[in-house]
């Protein structure tokens, strides 16, 4: 899944779309894809200038948006459809190591369970096979216009 296909399923857009590709897809189970982090990212010029590294609310937002797209994917439905994930819950969050400019942040999520209108993600986030980061997710899939 290219760019435009995942623009096609989430709201998100430049500065805060965080997924630049997606590798591998089965609806109902799991999802990979990934975000090249650039030096070029206005997020480093203030973190940290002279030692840029890639915010972890960052990763867990890039780990939540992939998850949106399995979900997305999942349920048949996109953003446009007036559907969105919103967080509901992080947990068991670990970051193992800092993310840079120059590496590439490859991003899973697996379903661990769906009840009603909530589910639960296992999400891991990556660099050259080294764990960056790991946390499961919990998201609200909602009516966007239950929020007005």
């Amino acid at each position: 899944m290219n760019v435009n296909e995942i623009m096609a399923l989430l709201p998100h857009r430049y500065p805060f779309l965080l997924i630049d590709r997606v590798t591998d897809v089965v609806a109902g189970e799991s999802i990979a894809g990934y975000k090249n982090i650039s030096i070029n990212e206005e997020v480093f010029n203030g973190h940290f200038p002279g030692a840029p590294i890639f915010p972890g609310v960052m990763i867990i937002e890039a780990m939540a948006q992939i998850s949106g797209i399995l979900g997305f994917v999942t349920t048949g439905q996109k953003a446009d459809d007036g559907k969105l994930y919103l967080f509901a819950g992080v947990d068991k969050v670990r970051f193992k190591r800092p993310v840079v400019p120059g590496d590439r942040l490859d991003l899973t999520a697996e379903v661990e369970a769906v009840k009603r209108n909530i589910w639960r993600f296992r999400c891991t986030a990556k660099v050259d096979g080294q764990t960056a980061c790991e946390a499961t997710l919990l998201c609200a899939y909602q009516d966007r216009d239950s929020l007005a």
